[in-house]
């Protein structure tokens, strides 16, 4: 009886897991079955097939990649993606160990100051941001990168400062007594412990800004666009009209390389947040 009742669970568990698999996979599936079909039947018939005259191959594709300046729009994505990452892991990892080795009042209150920017929405200082980002001249792809790490640092830092915790700190005493300076320990040492919340950190804010609209719209605007705003402007047809196949091309060409990213590294999310979340 008791296995017939772990058996029944089991296939229970297994149906939900199913469902919910299907929930997030379908609106993949519908956007990448209408990205090949004409304009004309991606909003009168959006879960049919693409066949017979329906069915228009990679034209989508090829009017969506040259009509929306997709390729520089990439290039410039690809930049700030992985500056912006490059920046936010070195900057807020230092961060993070300082306030985790230094005991003081003043770390005390500027963690709780990262942690509390957690929970701050962007939409409540858009425009603010805006108008100081525009008197610093950091309206380029340059100073971009700035900003991001400003709201990248919260949730960097509050895991980052777990995971140091558990690093023992006789090995950072060790390593001073054999001559490391402070930058030494930490590129040499601390670093290279870090590995699997840096791992997804990585993961975690190359996605954020990688899909991100919002601040690359109102920051760089329509003279330096990313995929996501060059997609948008692009299909944007007179009076309104939306060319949904086009839109529907490059939305898939956006989400691959995010895909790509994801299943690769996805296994050291769960892992690294544990490590940063519990530990300490």
């Amino acid at each position: 009886m008791i296995e017939r009742n772990k058996t029944i669970k089991t296939y229970v568990r297994l149906m939900i897991l199913i469902a919910l698999t299907a929930v997030f996979i379908f609106p993949i599936l519908l956007v990448l079955m209408n990205s090949f079909k004409s304009r004309l039947y991606v909003s009168t018939v959006p879960f049919a097939l693409p066949q017979g005259d329906m069915y228009v191959g990679l034209e989508n594709y090829i009017n969506g990649i040259s009509s929306s300046g997709f390729l520089l729009a990439f290039m410039r994505s690809l930049w700030i993606t992985v500056a912006g990452v490059l920046l936010i892991v070195v900057a807020t990892s230092m961060c993070a160990w300082y306030i985790a080795r230094v005991k003081s009042k003043f770390c005390r209150i500027l963690y709780f100051m990262f942690t509390f920017s957690m929970i701050v929405p962007f939409q409540m200082v858009m425009y603010t941001l805006t108008f100081v980002v525009n008197r610093l001249n950091f309206d380029n792809v340059f100073g971009i990168l700035f900003v991001y790490l400003g709201f990248g640092a919260g949730l960097t830092v509050f895991m980052f400062t777990g995971f140091i915790k558990s690093i023992p700190l006789e090995v950072e005493e060790a390593a001073t007594i054999d001559g490391c300076n402070p930058l030494q320990t930490y590129f040499q040492i601390v670093f290279p412990m870090l590995k699997p919340t840096t791992i997804t950190v990585a993961i975690l804010q190359a996605m954020w800004i990688w899909n991100d609209y919002l601040l690359p719209y109102l920051i760089l605007g329509s003279d330096h666009k990313t995929v996501p705003v060059a997609i948008q402007l692009a299909m944007q047809g007179a009076y309104g009209s939306t060319d949904y196949g086009g839109f529907m091309a490059m939305l898939v060409l956006n989400i691959i390389p995010i895909i790509i990213f994801y299943i690769c590294s996805q296994k050291y999310i769960i892992k690294g947040v544990i490590a940063g979340a519990v530990k300490g």
